[in-house]
């Protein structure tokens, strides 16, 4: 014997909170409350995952004595073929100003970066690496492929393959973001 339905007289539409859910997905797909949240799941596999790289490169990073995110500044630096401003770097990385300002700081303190005076503008100030600087950068690309390849020993050359191509898939399509 079916149980009454308290949900209203025969006819009404289902309550806000009992009808089917569409997946985020585009699908288009029913998600009832029951169904295994794909998205969610995959988004949660994605973050542990960054996690866990982050901390296996923060171990690489720590021995030659620099952070991830200056390791990320250093190799945006380096990138450019003429001494970038710190607007540019901070616009690049897609960070504030004052983000890039610390992590400069530390750069020059460590002897990896300097400050230079722009020829063109004397309120402007240009960033450039050092020889320190481009040595620390070898470095750091070996530790930071030791990095990868721990994260990625359990997969094979084609799945490695797959892997690349899913993830470009996913950054290529991003909308850019502005600050």
């Amino acid at each position: 014997m079916d149980a009454p339905d308290s949900s209203g007289p025969p006819g009404s539409p289902a309550p806000a909170d009992r009808a089917p859910r569409h997946s985020p997905g585009g699908s288009g797909a029913p998600e009832t409350p029951d169904a295994p949240d794909t998205d969610g799941m995959l988004a949660e596999q994605l973050l542990r995952l960054t996690r866990r790289l982050h901390r296996i490169q923060s171990r690489q990073l720590e021995p030659i004595g620099i952070t991830p995110a200056q390791f990320r500044l250093l190799r945006t630096v380096a990138s450019y073929e003429a001494a970038p401003r710190m607007a540019d770097l901070a616009q690049r990385l897609d960070v504030v100003p004052r983000a890039v300002t610390t992590l400069v700081d530390a750069l020059e303190a460590s002897g990896r970066v300097r400050r230079a005076p722009d020829p063109d503008s004397r309120r402007v100030v240009r960033i450039e690496i050092t020889d320190e600087g481009r040595a620390t950068l070898r470095s750091l690309r070996n530790a930071r492929r030791a990095a990868a390849e721990e994260i990625l020993a359990p997969l094979t050359a084609d799945q490695r393959a797959v892997l690349g191509g899913l993830l470009s898939a996913l950054v290529d399509g991003m909308p850019e973001r502005h600050c």
